[in-house]
Parts: structure tokens; sequence; C-alpha cells
């Protein structure tokens, strides 16, 4: 687990990087991608489709998403012979996901918006004033990347 102070460090940064733009999976894997070496807007473009429930389709939390896509570079499953490590990462996946649903209600993006789970028009919404107020995305964003971090080995 990483230090408390950088826990909220991380959180903050994800927060402000949803708060820029980026969409809820890009701002929780860009909040961790300098402890993998990897460039960031190559992260970027890793996590975009994961928006929006992937995609605007209103399915798996993108924050929840982005939260598995650093889970992957903590817990890789590289080797075909390793089993372990490939459940190690599935036990990781499914431990961050309950605490998840167990602190905001579900990982599912049209529960937590309150909408149907179908896909929408394709067109992503603006970010008012209104948006960050009646939508819980921000505090789905903070959620994720602080359980990340918790998950994260020193």
């Amino acid at each position: 687990m990483l230090p408390n102070d950088e826990i909220k460090e991380r959180t903050k940064r994800a927060v402000e990087l949803f708060k820029q733009g980026y969409n809820c999976s890009q701002s929780v894997v860009m909040a961790y991608a300098d402890l993998y070496d990897i460039d960031i807007n190559t992260v970027a473009k890793l996590a975009t489709s994961f928006g929006g429930g992937m995609g605007r389709l209103r399915e798996v939390c993108g924050a929840v998403s982005g939260m598995f896509i650093v889970l992957g570079l903590e817990y890789p499953f590289i080797d075909t012979k390793n089993k372990a490590s490939k459940n190690e990462n599935y036990k990781k996946v499914q431990e961050t996901a309950a605490e998840f649903k167990t602190a905001m209600g579900s990982i599912i993006c049209a529960d937590l918006l309150s909408q149907k789970r179908e896909a929408q028009h394709y067109e992503s919404a603006d970010r008012t004033k209104e948006y960050y107020a009646t939508r819980p995305c921000t505090q789905c964003v903070a959620k994720a990347a602080e359980i990340t971090a918790k998950n994260i080995t020193e």
C-alpha cells in the first residue's frame, strides 16, 4: 500500500485530471502512469475507450476499468505458464471491485448514474457546473484512485 500522503496526492491528481476534461478511466490510469514508466499520452490513449462505462455504453464504470488497468500493471499476467500471477490479478480485481461497490453502490455506470443500462448517443456531455453537481463521476474517480493506491506495493 502506498503511504497515506501519496494516496491523497494520487486521488487528488485523478480528480484534477477528470476536471480538466479527461474521462473517468483516463483520469485514474494517468494518475499512476509515472509509477510504471509509461508515457502519459500512451496511457491516455489506452484508457480512452473505457470512459462512460465503455464508450458511453454505461456498462462497467470507467473509473473502475481504469483501476483494473493499473492493477494489470501492478499484478501482471505475462508468462502463460504462471497461472498464479493470473489468479493473483483476478483476485485483486474482484477485491477492489467489491470495495468500490460497497462504497459507491455498484460498479455499473448506468446504476451509478441512475440511468437505463443501454447504449446512448456517442457524444460526451459538456463539462458544466451542473454536470459535476449532478453526477457521481468525480466521487467515482476519487474512490477508484484511492482503492488503487491501497493495492499498490511500494
